[in-house]
């Protein structure tokens, strides 16, 4: 299972997703490729935001190595399943991929616990630390029901 992670700089939100989902798929056994992308393309190469680092590795997960870079419509091949953390997201996402974009492999990560609610995770980039605690376990618990379906689905 490929599995990408979708925000705006690919900063601060999908690189944690990225990192707790790779996360949790190994401990759970599951040979997944996880990766993360952003639709702006603003931080291609560099690392994730400091306090994306910093709270991950309090929870066990480093992510530093991550990279940033740029959702392309070729990522539609190359992924089983792409997340989208939030609805400017999955728009840009439409506008880049345009006749490639396939709704049958993309979704919104918060529709793993709030089904068709379409709830955004928060952006915490331009906030203080709490926020990222914050968005933090909201993503990990999101991805704790990807790999909770997947093991009633097998």
């Amino acid at each position: 299972m490929k599995i990408l992670m979708v925000c705006l700089g690919n900063i601060c939100r999908s690189p944690m997703a990225e990192g707790i989902l790779q996360h949790k798929a190994g401990k759970a056994g599951l040979n997944w490729e996880v990766d993360s992308a952003g639709t702006n393309g603003y931080h291609t190469g560099e690392p994730p935001h400091y306090l994306s680092i910093k709270v991950a590795s309090q929870n066990g997960i480093d992510i530093s190595s991550q990279r940033s870079r740029k959702f392309t419509a070729a990522d539609f091949e190359q992924y089983d399943k792409i997340y989208a953390m939030a609805e400017d997201v999955l728009d840009d996402m439409k506008m880049i991929a345009k006749n490639k974009f396939d709704t049958n492999k993309v979704d919104l990560l918060l529709n793993e616990l709030y089904p068709d609610q379409n709830r955004d995770v928060p952006d915490p980039w331009s906030g203080p630390e709490h926020g990222y605690h914050e968005v933090f376990a909201i993503i990990e618990k999101a991805c704790e029901q990807i790999i909770k379906q997947q093991t009633i689905n097998s």
